[in-house]
């Protein structure tokens, strides 16, 4: 199974996020669906460092700080290829604004107004929960419409 990173920018109001950026992804896997930054990990490089590069890359930000709050665990029964373990960010700290790059295209929300029905379809099982301050594993399992079969979230205290 691949593995990938996904990493979301956020602001923070009163000591709680309040603002999300996702991306209008442009072109390949998950085209036409608001994501985070991310892709995948390559040979020479570690899971954190990837999701770095791929964030600089998609967003034309410089990371500074970053903490992981997920593990995820994606499954696609009629396209085994693209089975993946992905690597959850929330990033508060970096240098410049997001733009649009040739992949992406970027937009804060705040958090209330996230679109899930232009997401993943497993986004709104546990965004939300990872932006109020969960840590999670999960596994999700996807049907030929990308619709969501089968799920299993856990919280936990540390990743």
């Amino acid at each position: 199974m691949r593995q990938a990173t996904l990493c979301f920018l956020v602001k923070e109001k009163e000591g709680k996020i309040n603002e999300i950026c996702l991306a209008m992804k442009k072109r390949g896997f998950g085209v036409g669906r608001w994501n985070g930054f991310g892709g995948k990990v390559k040979e020479d490089e570690t899971i954190e460092r990837a999701m770095e590069r791929e964030t600089e890359e998609e967003s034309k930000v410089d990371i500074k700080s970053f903490y992981k709050v997920a593990e995820l665990s994606f499954f696609f029964p009629h396209n085994s290829d693209w089975d993946q373990q992905v690597y959850v960010y929330l990033c508060k700290d970096w240098t410049g604004e997001p733009k649009e790059s040739e992949e992406m295209k970027p937009q804060w929300f705040l958090t209330s107004d996230i679109p899930f029905g232009q997401m993943w379809s497993d986004d709104i099982h546990w965004l939300p929960e990872v932006i109020g301050g969960e840590l999670l594993k999960a596994r999700f399992v996807f049907d030929k419409a990308d619709e969501v079969l089968e799920k299993e979230i856990q919280k936990v205290d540390s990743l």
